[in-house]
């Protein structure tokens, strides 16, 4: 995780390591597996950066671990990365790398980790005015925030439900049928905290749902503070395919929003890649205030929370490959020799990573 460069993903695994003259390191995260799952693209980033990263398969939540919660195991996470860093005394920047729920993971660890200066007050905390009232802060903002003590440079997602898992067609599986998503909603808790999470079930003490909270800073977590911090947001999202995570709770986009696929068309380079997009942040905020709408809903608030920052959108199709059906896993390439045609949008954001 930690140290110059770093990804981020939420499974067991071996730490891969390189040294680096430029003192940068690389971490990443996912779902219901391992840090094994992993492999093939911490070894592209080593192989690409051989003396800039060091490379971190995160270990801390595997197996059953991943239904305690995504607070529990952010939690875990953020202890992870802090004692990674501690075997790496020179890195200095750090990145994230998170599929599936690793994303969300990711996401709360970061604010867990979040520093800043505390001797001058940032100009712009939970949505409050600077120009237009949605814009990040300014890179001299930006250079005063820290991640564990690291400066934050990417923050980048893969089928990450950032929308949560409820309504919408957010679970692909369950065809848009209603009957079949509230029930899954209700029988969330079979999932553990994990599952109440991302149906946003969860009513802890009379709070919203965790991942609402997470769209702002807290006295103790400041998540959208970190989440800014970043240099760099990125979300690539499945079109088809994708049985788990819906393409709009993966990209972060309301269904309006969705691109036409006719006008999708495929990257010579990454033959997967059928579109990028970059929105800033001044250009999502048309609503009113949510304050000023009663009537918003989650996916709405968590649409205009997460915009708050700008996002490189990156839409994947594997339509006419043999491993389509697997898209949730090949966009990972968690297993070379059966998702092994995600390896171009693994290039991708190898080729695109900032160190």
């Amino acid at each position: 995780m930690a140290s110059l460069e770093s990804e981020a993903g939420s499974k067991s695994s071996n730490e891969i390591k390189q040294r680096a003259r430029k003192n940068r390191t690389k971490k990443k995260k996912t779902k219901n597996g391992a840090a094994e799952d992993w492999r093939y693209a911490a070894t592209q980033f080593v192989e690409r950066y051989p003396e800039d990263v060091v490379v971190h398969c995160s270990e801390c939540n595997c197996s059953t671990l991943t239904f305690d919660g995504v607070d529990v195991m952010g939690e875990r996470l953020a202890e992870e990365v802090k004692s990674v860093i501690k075997r790496h005394p020179s890195v200095q920047k750090i990145s994230f790398v998170g599929h599936s729920l690793g994303g969300l993971i990711a996401r709360y660890a970061i604010g867990r980790l979040y520093e800043r200066d505390t001797t001058r007050e940032l100009s712009l905390e939970n949505g409050e005015c600077r120009g237009n009232g949605f814009e990040d802060p300014s890179p001299e903002q930006k250079a005063k925030s820290k991640i564990a003590g690291l400066e934050p440079v990417n923050f980048i997602t893969s089928a990450t439900p950032h929308l949560g898992s409820w309504g919408h067609k957010q679970v692909p599986v369950f065809c848009g049928f209603q009957i079949l998503e509230k029930a899954a909603a209700s029988t969330s808790w079979c999932l553990g905290r994990t599952g109440r999470h991302l149906f946003l079930t969860d009513r802890d003490k009379g709070k919203p749902p965790l991942l609402l909270q997470m769209l702002y800073d807290s006295e103790d977590l400041k998540f959208l503070s970190a989440l800014k911090s970043f240099r760099r947001h990125v979300a690539y999202a499945n079109v088809h395919y994708d049985h788990l995570v819906g393409w709009s709770t993966s990209s972060i986009r309301r269904k309006k929003e969705l691109p036409k696929l006719k006008h999708l068309s495929r990257d010579n380079k990454y033959p997967h890649i059928v579109n990028e997009d970059m929105i800033n942040t001044a250009s999502t905020q048309e609503e009113v205030a949510l304050e000023d709408n009663v009537n918003i809903d989650f996916e709405e608030e968590m649409i205009r929370g997460l915009t708050k920052v700008s996002w490189e959108r990156i839409d994947v199709s594997f339509s006419g490959s043999r491993q389509k059906y697997l898209a949730h896993n090949t966009i990972q390439v968690k297993t070379y020799c059966i998702h092994s045609d995600g390896a171009d949008v693994i290039q991708h954001m190898v080729d695109n990573f900032r160190i």
